[in-house]
């Protein structure tokens, strides 16, 4: 997935900008984004603060190294299933 060209700061703020009363449309021109990157924003960092921003950011990161982790196990786990089950 490609790196947004916006800190998640500066996305919360975005949006921020937008709940205060400026139209969607205006923003999305100011900062060079489509209205559909907008609502992505919106769904993903709507009602956020900063804080919780760079707390999902470290819980995105672990889930996924936990999730290479689990593939890992279970890859060995196959690998050696098969060598116990060959008849030697």
């Amino acid at each position: 997935m490609r790196k947004s060209r916006f800190s998640e700061e500066q996305i919360i703020g975005i949006l921020k900008e937008q709940e205060s009363g400026v139209r969607t449309a205006d923003v999305c021109r100011n900062h060079g984004i489509s209205s559909a990157t907008f609502y992505k924003y919106k769904a993903k960092y709507g009602g956020m603060e900063v804080s919780d921003a760079r707390k999902l950011r470290v819980l995105e990161d672990e889930n996924s190294r936990l999730k290479k982790l689990l593939a890992e196990s279970l890859l060995d786990n196959a690998v050696l299933k098969d060598i116990n089950s060959k008849k030697w």
